[in-house]
C-alpha cells in the first residue's frame, strides 16, 4: 500500500567517523525519498554503510552533512531530548536479536511501549495481530527465535509508528521463519499502510519490495522501483 505523500527524506547525507587520518566515510552523499506505506528494502553488503542509513532515520545517528526529513520534520537538526522524544513517538524498531528483556512475559515486552509513549496501543490486541495472543504469559526462553521476532514486532507496532525500521530483522531466524516475519512485514504495508523500511544483505528479500536503494563502498549504488513486488510466499530462497 503506497501513495505519493513522502515521509522520509535524506538529502545529500554524508557521515564519518574519526579524525584526520583516521577519518572514515561511512555514507558518502546520499539523497532517496521514502513514500508513505511503502515496503522498502536497503540493500547492501556488510559495511556498505546501509544500517548507518537507518539509524539517522531512526533518530539514533546523526549526519556529518546534510539533512535528514522524517513527516516534514528535519530530525537532523534536533538535539537529544528532541531526538529521544522522536524515537519514542515516530519509529519502531524491529532488531536482528529481538531485544526482549527475559525476565518479562511477551505481553509485558509489548506492554513496556506505554511507559515511552502515553498513547500507546493495546498490548495484547498487538500481539494477537501477529498471531500470538496465545502467548502472551510466555517468557522469551519459552519461545522460538520467530516468535520472539514476532514479538518484538508487536511490540514496535504498539507505538502505532510512522516509521517501522529493521536491522536485518530476518538474519537470526531460518528460511521458514523469517518468511513468516517478512510476510508479517509485507502485510502491514499492504494492508495497514505502514511505511517499512528493511537492511539485509540478501537481495532474494528484495524481490518483495516496493522499492530498492541499493548502497555499496558508503555510497547508493542504483534505486529501484518494483512495478510488481513478488508476495513473501512465492520467493525461492
Amino acid at each position: 500500500m503506497e501513495n505519493n505523500k513522502v515521509i522520509a527524506e535524506l538529502r545529500d547525507v554524508v557521515k564519518t567517523y574519526g579524525k584526520g587520518e583516521g577519518r572514515q566515510t561511512a555514507v558518502d552523499h546520499v539523497s532517496f525519498t521514502i513514500n508513505e506505506g511503502e515496503f522498502v528494502v536497503i540493500l547492501g553488503q556488510s559495511g556498505a554503510g546501509k544500517s548507518t542509513v537507518l539509524n539517522m532515520l531512526g533518530g539514533m545517528d546523526v549526519p556529518t552533512e546534510g539533512k535528514v526529513i522524517v513527516d516534514g520534520q528535519e530530525i537532523s537538526s534536533f538535539g537529544d531530548s528532541k531526538l529521544s522524544e522522536y524515537r519514542a513517538d515516530t519509529v519502531g524498531f524491529i532488531f536482528q536479536f529481538y531485544n526482549l528483556l527475559p525476565g518479562l512475559t511477551a505481553l509485558e515486552n509489548v506492554s513496556l511501549m506505554k511507559d515511552i509513549k502515553k498513547n500507546a496501543l493495546d498490548p495484547m490486541k498487538m500481539l494477537e495481530s501477529v498471531g500470538l495472543g496465545s502467548h502472551a504469559k510466555k517468557f522469551p526462553s519459552q519461545m522460538s527465535g520467530g516468535e520472539q521476532q514476532r514479538v518484538s514486532i508487536a511490540r514496535a507496532l504498539a507505538k502505532d509508528p510512522k516509521l517501522i525500521l529493521g536491522d536485518e530483522p530476518t538474519g537470526a531466524l531460518d528460511s521458514e521463519t523469517g518468511r513468516i516475519v517478512l510476510e508479517l512485514l509485507q502485510k502491514l504495508s499492504r494492508e495497514k499502510g505502514q511505511t517499512v523500511i528493511l537492511v539485509t544483505h540478501n537481495a532474494d528479500i528484495a524481490k518483495c519490495a516496493d522499492r530498492v536503494i541499493h548502497m555499496r563502498n558508503a555510497k547508493i549504488k542504483s534505486i529501484k522501483t518494483n512495478p510488481d513486488p513478488l508476495p513473501v510466499s512465492e520467493v525461492e530462497w
